[in-house]
């Protein structure tokens, strides 16, 4: 039965063999790949790559004013999302923001 620090040091060299291993085999699939892609013409927009038709970058969006003040610390809330320790379970309406 090997020891504890044997069997760490089979570990670390393996882990090491693993890196080197997927390292190199990384270099060929990649080539592999796009050596198809030129040859089928395939562009990464078709495959999804790139932004293609996802989000749009633009102006930031604005953010939402609270509704709701906390009348001993002066923290807010917008109401979205997960309701803050001081108000969780209580009537909502006492921390209303007057405007």
């Amino acid at each position: 039965m090997s020891s504890y620090k044997e069997l760490l040091a089979q570990r670390e060299k393996l882990e090491k063999q693993i890196e080197e291993a997927k390292a190199k085999e990384y270099a060929e699939v990649l080539n592999e790949i796009k050596q198809k892609m030129a040859d089928y013409g395939i562009t990464l927009a078709e495959l999804g790559g790139g932004r293609g038709k996802g989000a749009k970058a633009g102006r930031p969006r604005a953010g939402v004013a609270p509704k709701y003040r906390d009348p001993m610390s002066g923290n807010t809330w917008s109401g979205r999302g997960k309701p803050p320790r001081w108000i969780a379970g209580q009537d909502r309406d006492q921390f209303l923001i007057q405007k």
